[in-house]
This record gives structure tokens, C-alpha cells and sequence, in this order.
């Protein structure tokens, strides 16, 4: 089953980048020579003239290229390092494009457009070893989930090889369990563009899914059905964090943990706390015990232990974005361009960078 591939014609690159000269000189991309800083972070973010982009930066969040989207970003999936340099920007859900770009040399490669009948939400994982591309879609007349199972080659061109469903309504984000496993926050909403039409009858859920078969092997869920599931990481030691989005009328926490075999567990906070959050988590990450989780909604990001499940930080970042690990550290990034990392003591160190960042971002491994 093939998609329809569309080359990203440079000239059009070339002519929305014309608007951002501080950044076009740096186009030349991450390069991993000693005259030019490695690139670490992707992720998607708002240009200063109204556009789209994905940007690639480096460890303090300065941009070393800008790709221009044509539409918002959500999601960025990559591969690792010692297997290549492609990724892929997904557009926001309902979205109706995946953008494949080379991350060493900053250029785009190809762009992938929904089916008909499909729609993308926002997220996908790449294989270990490079060669598969696991999205969330969606039936655009039901939200029936679906995982879109591609195959990726060396000069960034995609096809669709077959599709997982049956595992719920509204997956949202997807990540590698284990070389066999993947797993799936399904929010359970179904919509009408961004309209959720089911509040009353949503059923979402964190969906464990055997790659070669498709079959469900493990399924959580969390009591109050109004606790849409999904953001998530997939820890170092194999527990998963998720992050919710509430469509109550009250607060609700927005933060569990699961491990394989055992029932979902919420992370605890005061109920003036979780209302900072607006009912909205984007970004998790976790280190060394701890686990943090931003909320644009909110302006806000919080900490909490591990062991004890209580809350041990809430603090301010306007418009709250993406998080990710990067080694010994955490890295928060903003819509406003503050970048915040995070050593294992929670002492935050800032940078300014020039980017205007969406919800989610990724460090480089």
C-alpha cells in the first residue's frame, strides 16, 4: 500500500526562509564538525512572520536551521544517530502532512500527505535501527485509531506498508516499548476537526501493541473516563509516564505512571496545584527519580518524585512546552523562547533562544 510522496520543492523553502536571515545563514545544518556545534534538540515551532517551521538547535537551544512547514508541527520523530539523520515533523491533528528532513545537513527530503480518508495526530516513533516509521491516524469519520506502519529509506522517501487497528478511537502519541512493543495513549475522543464529539463516552486508554502481530497485549486504564491519555515517555528503567487532558468541569490530576502488569497509578499534587494546569499536560520527562511535566494551557511546569508520587515543584514558564532528556539533565523549552534545563538537583539554569516553541520537542540520541 504506497502513500503519495510530494518533494518539497526548495525554491518554496528558500522563499519562506528569505524572512528569517539570522537563521538562514545557518541552513548549512547540524553538523558534527568542531567548527560548528552538534545538533541536539529538534522540534516544531511558530516563525516570526505568522509560519510554520521545524527547527533544529543546539544544546542551549540556539537554531542551526529552520524548515518551513505548511501547516503547525506537533510532534517530531528521529532516528538515531548511529543509524542516520532522518526525522519527521508531523502536522497537528487533524493533520494532513508528515515532513521528512536529513537533521546533519538541515534539509527537507519529502512530504507525505494523508490518505483520503485519514487524518495524522500529530506524533509518530522511528525503529531502533531506522528502517520503520510508526505513526497515529485516525478514520476521519469515526477517530477509529489506526498506526500507520511505513517504511523508511536512506533518501528520506516513505511507503505505507500495512496499518494496526482495533485498538480504540483517538490514539494520540505513540513510542517504542521494546523492539516488539509499542505503545499508544488512545484519548478516546472522537471529533470533528478539533471538536470532541463523545466527552460522555469516551473510553481512553494506555494500549500495549505487538508490532509484528498488531494484537492489544496489555491494556491500562484510569477510573474517571473524562482523563483523555495522551502524552507519554517510555522511562529508562520501563516504566511509562503519560500526561492527560481533562474535559471535566473540576480539576483532575493530569500526571500517571504505569508499569507492565500492574495498574495505573496518578501522580498526587493539591487541587490549587493541578488547577495551574488549565486540564492540559503536553510534554513528560523523567530522571534519576523524578518526573516533570510542562502545560502551556498553564503556563507552568511540575516535578514530582517518583517513589512518593507527590508533587515536589510547580513553576512558571510562559506557554510551557516540550521536555526531554538529555543525559544528566532535563531541557524545558517555551513558546516565548525560554529554554530551562534542569540538572538532577531541579536547579533551573535559562537560556533565551530566538524560537518561538510548540508543544514538543526531542533530544538527539
Amino acid at each position: 500500500m504506497e502513500t503519495s510522496l510530494k518533494r518539497r520543492r526548495l525554491l518554496k523553502a528558500a522563499l519562506m526562509g528569505a524572512a528569517l536571515p539570522s537563521v538562514v545563514s545557518l541552513m548549512a545544518g547540524c553538523s558534527e564538525k568542531e567548527s560548528q556545534k552538534a545538533c541536539t534538540l529538534l522540534g516544531c515551532a511558530l516563525s516570526t512572520d505568522g509560519s510554520y517551521a521545524v527547527v533544529g538547535a543546539d544544546d542551549t537551544g540556539q537554531p542551526l536551521f529552520r524548515l518551513p512547514l505548511p501547516d503547525r508541527g506537533h510532534g517530531v520523530a528521529a532516528q538515531r544517530r548511529h543509524v542516520g539523520s532522518l526525522a519527521v515533523a508531523f502536522a497537528r491533528r487533524p493533520g494532513d502532512f508528515m515532513q521528512v528532513f536529513d537533521y546533519q545537513r538541515g534539509v527537507t527530503l519529502s512530504q507525505v500527505d494523508a490518505e483520503p480518508d485519514r487524518y495524522f495526530y500529530g506524533h509518530g516513533a522511528i525503529s531502533d535501527d531506522g528502517q520503520w516509521l510508526y505513526t497515529t491516524e485516525g478514520k476521519r469519520q469515526t477517530s477509529e485509531g489506526v498506526i500507520g506502519v511505513y517504511r523508511l529509506s536512506s533518501d528520506g522517501q516513505v511507503s505505507k506498508v500495512r496499518e494496526i487497528s482495533g485498538f480504540g478511537i483517538g490514539p494520540h502519541e505513540v513510542a517504542l516499548y521494546d523492539a516488539q512493543t509499542l505503545v499508544v495513549g488512545v484519548g478516546g475522543m472522537h471529533t470533528d476537526g478539533r471538536t470532541v464529539l463523545n466527552i460522555n463516552e469516551m473510553q481512553p486508554a494506555l494500549v500495549y501493541l505487538d508490532i509484528a502481530s498488531g494484537d492489544v497485549v496489555e491494556r491500562a486504564e484510569l477510573a474517571n473516563k473524562k482523563l483523555s491519555i495522551r502524552h507519554l515517555m517510555v522511562s529508562h528503567d520501563g516504566y511509562v509516564a503519560t500526561g492527560q487532558q481533562y474535559h471535566g468541569d473540576d480539576n483532575a490530576p493530569l500526571v500517571a505512571i504505569h508499569r507492565r502488569g500492574e495498574p495505573m497509578r496518578q501522580l498526587t499534587a493539591e487541587p490549587e496545584q493541578w488547577a495551574r494546569f488549565n486540564n492540559y499536560v503536553a510534554s513528560i520527562a523523567t530522571l534519576n527519580g523524578w518526573i516533570v511535566a510542562t502545560s502551556p494551557r498553564g503556563n507552568c511546569y511540575g516535578i514530582w518524585s517518583l517513589d512518593s508520587g507527590e508533587m515536589i515543584g510547580l513553576h512558571p514558564l510562559v506557554d510551557a512546552s516540550g521536555a526531554s532528556r538529555d543525559g544528566d539533565v532535563i531541557n524545558l523549552s517555551s513558546g516565548g523562547g525560554k529554554m530551562v534545563t534542569l540538572n538532577t538537583a531541579h536547579t533551573p539554569d535559562y537560556h533565551m533562544t530566538p524560537v518561538r516553541w510548540d508543544n514538543h520537542w526531542i533530544t538527539l540520541v
